[in-house]
């Protein structure tokens, strides 16, 4: 490291879902794919899956993360069996790591639909002809159905299929990570009780204590 990352305020933030926007808006001037997050999750049966996605979203005001992906794929059972995930952002060059953990909930399909209109049209015939995570005889079999979803549209738009839509991550437990020299990294870890509210999680206060390394 040419020049040492500041480390984490001596007193923790009450909160720390501000700094979580901070440094994701940091990482995104220094960062290629500065949203780029593992998921983690665990199917019915046990065994944990983890796999790289895309954050379509951040709340800091409530604390969730969105991203999308097709439900009828191995994560969208996944899901559907144990509907909690894990994340973690890793930006090497910063010298940060944020870990996030808590319970999923579906998006609405009117958010789904507003993300889905923003997609390129490639973006949405590709999704549109794959059924994420079945068997494929060949690449060239899933070229074949990308080209033949596009000759449907004829022109027009895409529709967002109904197995199509987005999860959102409620973050019940945060923790951030800041490398230092000789291994001497800073890091913390915030709790916080989530209460069912509506289609999602209301949260609680949270609780924040520093880590040894």
């Amino acid at each position: 490291m040419a020049q040492a990352i500041p480390p984490l305020p001596d007193t923790l933030p009450a909160d720390p879902l501000p700094l979580v926007a901070a440094w994701l808006a940091e990482a995104a001037r220094a960062v290629r794919n500065s949203t780029s997050m593992t998921l983690a999750t665990v199917g019915a049966d046990g065994r944990p899956a983890a796999r790289m996605v895309i954050c379509r979203g951040f709340d800091a005001a409530r604390g969730s993360f969105v991203f999308y992906t097709d439900r009828d794929s191995a994560k969208g059972a996944e899901l559907a069996a144990r509907p909690w995930a894990a994340l973690v952002f890793h930006w090497d060059v910063v010298e940060r790591q944020v870990r996030v953990a808590g319970p999923v909930t579906d998006v609405a399909d009117a958010e789904s639909d507003a993300y889905w209109a923003s997609r390129p049209p490639d973006a949405r015939a590709a999704a549109a002809a794959s059924e994420q995570s079945r068997p494929l005889p060949s690449r060239a079999a899933l070229l074949a159905r990308i080209a033949e979803v596009t000759a449907r549209a004829q022109g027009g738009e895409v529709a967002r299929p109904k197995r199509w839509g987005g999860y959102r991550v409620w973050a019940e437990r945060v923790e951030l990570w800041v490398g230092q020299p000789g291994r001497a990294h800073d890091r913390a870890r915030w709790i916080r009780p989530l209460t069912r509210h509506g289609d999602g999680y209301a949260g609680g206060a949270w609780s924040g204590t520093r880590l040894m390394p």
